[in-house]
């Protein structure tokens, strides 16, 4: 059975999501293998949900009936908590002090139990009321726009300060993702199309914004280690 134009394109975007993510996972695992410092394992964990969260989706839209409140469940929980995990590693960025480090693996940890524990009840509990998932993905989506509102002034912050020349687009890929989160939020609420397709191209631009980002960070420290 030949699948919609809407199916083609959507899992198309969601795949090309899922590999950016994954390639960002590979730039930014490297500080946390260099330093062993577990305060760098947020970038990579965000963004590795996030892909975990494009990859679910894509699966749901190609199998005809698979997508269900459960499955929708399944993509919200790893992206939310991938921008609770972007949010906190930019908070601890900046505090290297014992007590900041045990605060931050504490936070990690609860973070990580917390999604887990999520992710099974979701499995194990057969039925959603849809009302309640509406409601509650609207919550959700307002959390994520919280997160992606902070990370920006924080790197927007950062750069102006530094005006390091490198990554100084960092926080415009922020904000894109902002934007895109806020272009879902209205979506969920009158369902338009332009708001819907739009806040996925611009997810999509600003992880090619990231990818830019970290290849030029990485090319740059390897031809310093030659």
């Amino acid at each position: 059975m030949l699948k919609s134009m809407y199916e083609v394109e959507r899992i198309t975007l969601e795949v090309a999501s899922a590999i950016a993510c994954f390639i960002l996972v590979r730039f930014m695992i490297k500080p946390f293998r260099l330093t062993g410092e577990t305060r760098y394992l947020g970038l990579p964990l965000g963004f590795g949900f996030l892909g975990i969260s494009s990859v679910i989706t894509a699966i749901a839209v190609s199998i005809p009936n698979y997508f269900t409140y459960q499955s929708a469940w399944l993509q919200l929980l790893p992206r939310t908590f991938a921008f609770l995990f972007l949010a906190v590693t930019y908070y601890f960025s900046k505090k290297a002090s014992k007590n900041s480090r045990l605060v931050w693996n504490l936070t990690l940890s609860s973070l990580i139990l917390v999604l887990v524990t999520s992710v099974i009840s979701v499995i194990i509990i057969p039925q959603f009321d849809s009302n309640s998932y509406l409601t509650s993905a609207v919550y959700f989506r307002v959390c994520n726009l919280i997160c992606l509102s902070y990370i920006s002034i924080h790197t927007l912050r950062s750069h102006i300060q530094t005006l390091e020349p490198s990554t100084i687009v960092t926080p415009l890929g922020f904000i894109l993702l902002g934007i895109s989160q806020y272009s879902i939020l209205i979506w969920s609420i009158d369902r338009g199309c332009f708001a819907f397709w739009g806040a996925l191209a611009l997810r999509l631009i600003a992880l090619a914004i990231f990818l830019f980002v970290s290849y030029r960070s990485f090319h740059s420290s390897n031809k310093r280690a030659v």
